[in-house]
């Protein structure tokens, strides 16, 4: 099996080097692509023609351009495919609705791997980069996981000491589009989420209203820090995030703490997945009805409640319905201008 990948991706190279995150690099050859990405310098022969997405995030970025029919599989969901997208992710083999095994991404026969995390290509993932290098196999990783101020070592989903911007997201959405060589539907898919995020934050003024945003697990919950994807929709909008304090990505804050922050509004992750407590919106908000140390917050006493994707909570072209969602929801709440 690995002799077998080996070959098949031959035409495709892959080189490593100290360099900056979801940059275009000079020096392309003709017909070839060369990308800087997370320190890695990633240069492609050809556009692939069988590309493994390792995570949801990576996935529906490359079905939203159009390349499910150059895709080999897909890997670790949180939640339904997005709205639009449907038939296209039908045609796509999932391998495994968490991590696959290196050896079930092998059998796909990859010329192109996409994750949208750091630790899915590291130690303890699905496998390091330089594993699928050694088989020729070129690696992309989100660059909203290597920014700027991210620290993936400080312990559970990191931290930020740069707040994330969308520009991110757009840059890793013309990098893909340039590695398989469909610029010009990256700038098209990047024009319609700009307009979108334009539509939905025109004349509103959220000031002084507070947010708290529930990814998983009701007995220690993971609660979003200043500076990841949550902090990006609470800027766009223009409200606060209750742990602003914070620069964690997702720490597990206690209950008590919470009700001392009272926030005005709960944005609440609804999750298809069953790896933690309370993943879908349903189980979250029961908890919060009937927990003693939550039940008398201002947000659930008024049943302030906005519902997203998990994926809308994480760096991904779904941060841009995250912000379209917690917009409505705050001028349905009566708390935006």
């Amino acid at each position: 099996m690995f002799r077998r990948a080996a070959l098949f991706v031959a035409p495709v190279l892959l080189v490593t080097a100290c360099a900056g995150s979801g940059v275009p690099s000079g020096g392309d050859t003709e017909g070839a692509v060369t990308l800087t990405n997370c320190g890695h310098k990633v240069t492609l022969k050809s556009p692939p023609q069988r590309a493994v997405s390792l995570n949801q995030g990576t996935t529906e970025i490359l079905l939203a351009l159009g390349l499910a029919d150059r895709m080999a599989g897909t890997a670790t969901w949180t939640d339904p495919v997005m709205k639009g997208l449907e038939k296209q992710n039908a045609t796509v083999p999932r391998l495994a609705d968490n991590n696959p095994s290196f050896e079930k991404v092998l059998d796909a026969e990859p010329d192109f791997v996409t994750a949208s995390f750091v630790s899915t290509l590291g130690k303890g993932g699905v496998a390091t980069r330089g594993q699928f290098e050694e088989l020729g196999v070129p690696t992309y990783v989100s660059p909203s996981d290597c920014a700027a101020g991210k620290d993936n070592d400080s312990g559970g989903d990191g931290s930020r000491s740069t707040p994330l911007t969308l520009d991110t997201v757009y840059g890793e959405i013309r990098d893909l589009a340039r590695a398989f060589g469909v610029d010009a539907r990256g700038e098209k898919l990047v024009a319609r989420l700009k307009k979108r995020v334009t539509d939905a934050t025109d004349g509103l003024d959220a000031s002084g209203v507070s947010l708290m945003y529930w990814f998983a697990n009701s007995q220690s919950p993971y609660l979003a820090g200043c500076c990841g994807a949550p902090g990006a929709i609470t800027r766009a909008v223009g409200a606060e995030n209750v742990f602003d304090d914070t620069h964690d990505e997702w720490p597990q804050i206690n209950w008590e703490t919470v009700a001392d922050r009272d926030p005005d509004v709960l944005v609440i992750g609804d999750l298809t997945r069953k790896s933690q407590t309370a993943e879908s919106a349903k189980a979250k908000i029961r908890f919060l009805e009937s927990n003693p140390a939550t039940r008398h917050l201002t947000a659930v006493r008024e049943k302030r409640y906005v519902l997203l994707s998990g994926q809308a909570m994480n760096p991904s072209l779904r941060t841009v319905e995250g912000i379209e969602q917690v917009a409505a929801g705050l001028r349905d709440f009566g708390l935006a201008k």
